[in-house]
C-alpha cells in the first residue's frame, strides 16, 4: 500500500492517522513491523556471489504458493563518489515470453507476484539480506531495476502498483529516476507506462528495451514474441513513449556467439537506432543451463562494441557478475520447479506454455562505459 492507502485501512481498523503514519515510515525505513499489520515473513536465503554482489531468495508461504521463490540480486555499484547498491528485482515466478536464451523462460510462467511480494524484495534487502563489512558501500538500496524474473509488462498492474509504493515519500522513498523497467517490447505495455510517466512524480521513470537482435529474422528465432510483437512496432512504441528529460533509453542486446554478434549484425543494429536518444546496453551472454551457446570471448564483445561506437552508437558493456552460480543476467530461475503448472488467481493448475500464451491468466489486480549489473 501507498501511504495513503495504508491510512485510510488503519483509520478503518480504528487507528488514528498519525499512528498510521508513523507506522507507515517505520515499517519502510526501520524494518519494524507493527503488531496490527498483517506483512508475512518470508524466509530468506542469500548467497554471496562476488565480492560484496548477492542474491537471495524469498521462499513464499501464502496459501496455493508454498514452495515458489522469487529471486533477487543485490549488485554494489562503483561512482567516483563511493559505492551504492542496484537490487534486480523480479514480477513474476517463470516467464511466458519464451526467450531462448533466458533461464528463467525455460520455466514457464508459474505465478504473478503480487504488488506487495515485489515490495517485499525491497523490503528485505534493505531489512533482512545480511550484508558484507565494506566501510566504503554505501548502505541501503540505491537503485531497482526490473530485469529479474518475469516479464514486467505481463504483469504491468502490479508492477506499478509497487512502484507507486518504492516512489512513496513517507515509505521507501527510491526517486523515480532511480528505478528502471526492462520490457522484451509489449507495445502495450510501454504505452501503460507511459501513462504512468505523465503523472507529477513519475516524469522520470526509466524505460528499458531487451532487443537483442538485428532484424526480425533473427530475433523471432531467439525471442518468440518478435512474432506478435515485431521490430518496427517495438520502435514505434519507443518514439512515441513520453520524455520529460534529457535521459536516453537503455537499449540491451545480449550478445551470443554466431547469432547475432557479426559486424553485419552490429550495423543493422545501429541503423534500427538511429533516431532513438538510447545508450546500446551490451550484455555478454551468460549461458542458461543446457545451453545451445557458449559465452562470447572476450575479443568478440570488444569487437563488437568498437564496430557500434564507429557507427555512431553510444555503447556501454555491461559487466559480468555471478555468472558460475547462476546469479547473472538471464539465469534467474529454480530448475526444480519447472514441471510445475501456471497457479491460477483461484488456485487451479494451468500447463505452462513457452512463448506467447494463447491466452494470458489475469494479473492479481487486474564512448564506452561498464554497468555493473546482474
Amino acid at each position: 500500500m501507498t501511504r495513503a492507502q495504508f491510512v485510510a485501512a488503519a483509520r478503518e481498523r480504528g487507528r488514528t492517522a498519525h499512528a498510521a503514519l508513523e507506522a507507515y515510515r517505520a515499517l519502510f525505513r526501520e524494518g519494524v513491523v507493527p503488531a496490527w499489520c498483517e506483512v508475512p515473513d518470508y524466509p530468506v536465503t542469500a548467497t554471496l556471489v562476488e565480492g560484496a554482489t548477492s542474491k537471495f531468495v524469498l521462499r513464499l508461504t501464502d496459501a496455493g504458493m508454498e514452495g515458489l521463490e522469487t529471486e533477487s540480486v543485490l549488485i554494489p555499484m562503483p561512482r567516483a563518489s563511493g559505492t551504492t547498491t542496484t537490487l534486480c528485482v523480479s514480477s513474476q515466478i517463470g516467464c511466458a515470453m519464451g526467450c531462448r536464451f533466458c533461464e528463467t523462460a525455460q520455466m514457464g510462467l508459474i505465478k504473478n507476484l503480487r504488488a506487495d511480494q515485489i515490495v517485499h524484495q525491497w523490503w528485505s534487502a534493505t531489512h533482512r539480506v545480511p550484508r558484507p563489512t565494506d566501510p566504503a558501500r554505501t548502505h541501503g538500496v540505491k537503485n531497482i531495476v526490473f530485469m529479474g524474473m518475469g516479464e514486467p509488462t505481463d504483469n504491468i498492474d502490479e508492477v506499478i502498483q509497487a512502484i507507486r509504493v518504492l516512489v512513496d515519500h513517507d515509505g521507501a522513498g527510491v526517486p523515480a529516476s532511480n528505478i528502471s523497467i526492462s520490457t522484451v517490447g509489449n507495445p502495450d505495455g510501454i504505452r501503460k507506462i507511459g501513462e504512468l510517466v505523465r503523472e507529477e512524480g513519475f516524469h522520470r521513470l526509466n524505460l528499458a528495451l531487451s532487443l537483442n537482435a538485428p532484424n526480425d529474422r533473427v530475433r523471432t528465432e531467439i525471442m518468440p514474441v518478435n512474432r506478435a510483437w515485431p521490430m518496427a512496432r517495438l520502435k514505434d512504441a519507443l518514439l512515441e513513449f513520453p520524455r520529460y528529460s534529457q535521459a536516453a533509453f537503455c537499449v540491451e542486446y545480449v550478445l551470443i556467439p554466431g547469432v547475432n554478434d557479426s559486424d553485419e549484425h552490429c550495423d543493422e543494429v545501429c541503423a534500427f537506432l538511429r533516431e532513438i536518444r538510447c545508450s546500446l546496453n551490451v550484455i555478454p551472454y551468460n549461458p542458461r543451463r543446457n545451453s545451445p551457446w557458449p559465452a562470447p570471448d572476450e575479443l568478440s564483445v570488444a569487437r563488437f562494441m568498437a564496430r557500434a561506437v564507429a557507427n555512431g552508437q553510444f555503447t556501454k558493456r555491461r559487466g559480468t557478475k555471478g555468472r558460475n552460480v547462476m546469479a547473472a543476467c538471464g539465469q534467474l530461475g529454480n530448475e526444480k520447479i519447472r514441471a510445475r503448472r501456471y497457479i491460477a488467481e483461484d488456485g487451479s493448475a494451468k500447463p505452462v506454455s513457452l512463448g506467447i500464451p494463447a491466452a494470458k491468466p489475469a494479473s492479481a489486480a487486474q564512448t564506452t562505459q561498464t554497468e555493473q549489473r546482474p
